[in-house]
């Protein structure tokens, strides 16, 4: 049952949650692609600074593999970074155990931000804009509009025909919803056996249509060994982390 009309809402306290799990098979390196190093620091390191950044984060989880041994060498050091917890078999297992850790010091009504640990080159504004645009129990997530021709084909990878792009955009993190609402979608669409690529997709499961927030170019997420020289490349043209970006 889709559920009922939201109304206009305000966000008060926000949290974030990066699953960071992952084994980065595509990255074809022994190290997960969230540790590899980017201008000295790791991926992660530099997504977890532009995190905090961001005025209006309260503070972080991160969801980390079972049998991690990288997160514990980082020199991770911030008031908003409240510690790691162990994630899942899937994504969206691991986002509920940062969902049950958060509870522990959030209200029903605080929301979440979730991240891609692999996305470091997220602007803090970016961040802020999301937040300051969602004014409904539908949430909302960063996205920017599918500018190349896109073309279904068949198995045989031969053009079936071309998809009108106007109303196609992909999707990107972070994506913000209600705590108590993300939890419930999540819980709804492991249990149903649905499978769930991004949150968006756990409450569109459950009926909300989330509102998709114009981001940038430049919020790559690394999974291929190129992704790195971009993603160095965006982040030179920035202050130097630690400083406002």
């Amino acid at each position: 049952m889709p559920p009922a009309k939201p109304g206009v809402t305000t966000i008060r306290t926000c949290w974030a949650i990066v699953p960071a799990a992952g084994i980065g098979k595509r990255m074809k390196s022994e190290t997960p692609k969230q540790y590899l190093t980017i201008e000295g620091r790791s991926v992660l390191e530099h997504t977890l600074t532009h995190l905090w950044q961001a005025p209006s984060v309260n503070g972080i989880v991160v969801c980390i593999h079972a049998q991690d041994t990288h997160w514990g060498k980082l020199e991770l050091r911030h008031p908003k970074l409240l510690g790691a917890v162990a994630g899942g078999d899937t994504r969206a297992e691991s986002v509920l155990n940062g969902l049950r850790f958060l509870q522990q010091r959030t209200g029903p009504e605080d929301w979440v931000l979730v991240h891609d640990a692999v996305r470091p080159c997220v602007r803090p504004q970016s961040v802020e804009t999301l937040i300051s645009s969602v004014h409904t129990d539908d949430g909302g997530l960063l996205a920017v509009p599918v500018t190349d021709t896109v073309k279904k084909v068949n198995f045989d990878h031969r053009v079936e025909l071309s998809i009108d792009r106007d109303s196609l955009w992909l999707a990107q993190t972070p994506q913000l919803f209600k705590m108590r609402l993300l939890e419930q979608a999540l819980n709804r669409a492991l249990a149903d056996g649905v499978i769930i690529t991004d949150e968006a997709s756990a409450m569109e499961y459950v009926g909300y249509h989330p509102k998709v927030v114009t981001g940038t170019s430049e919020n790559i997420k690394v999974t291929a060994p190129a992704d790195l020289s971009l993603a160095s490349f965006y982040l030179r043209q920035r202050a130097p982390v630690g400083q406002s970006a």
